[in-house]
């Protein structure tokens, strides 16, 4: 199965590098640290694509991933860009909703 969502997040990777740019307010896509970069992927592919755990869920769990493998201040950077993401698709339900 990691095999599997490895491929889906690849098929996807533009879109998923979009929103990470976008949201990556303090810190240039390129500059921001492999592992970090590897979380943000599966958070946000998780966020957009997967929807099979809640979204506070998936950022949670990025959040622990980013503390246990990240740098010291990973774990605020990875919940604040996911954070973002998760706000702006709460933005456009409720548009889609009106």
């Amino acid at each position: 199965e990691l095999e599997e969502i490895f491929e889906k997040i690849k098929k996807n990777l533009e879109t998923i590098d979009k929103y990470i740019a976008k949201y990556s307010i303090k810190l240039p896509f390129e500059k921001i640290a492999k592992v970090d970069l590897a979380i943000l992927r599966l958070g946000v592919y998780e966020l957009l694509f997967e929807k099979t755990n809640p979204p506070k869920v998936v950022i949670d769990e990025a959040v622990e991933l980013a503390k246990e493998l990240g740098s010291d201040r990973s774990y605020a950077f990875v919940n604040a860009v996911l954070g973002r993401v998760y706000e702006e698709l709460g933005k456009t339900s409720e548009k889609d909703r009106n």
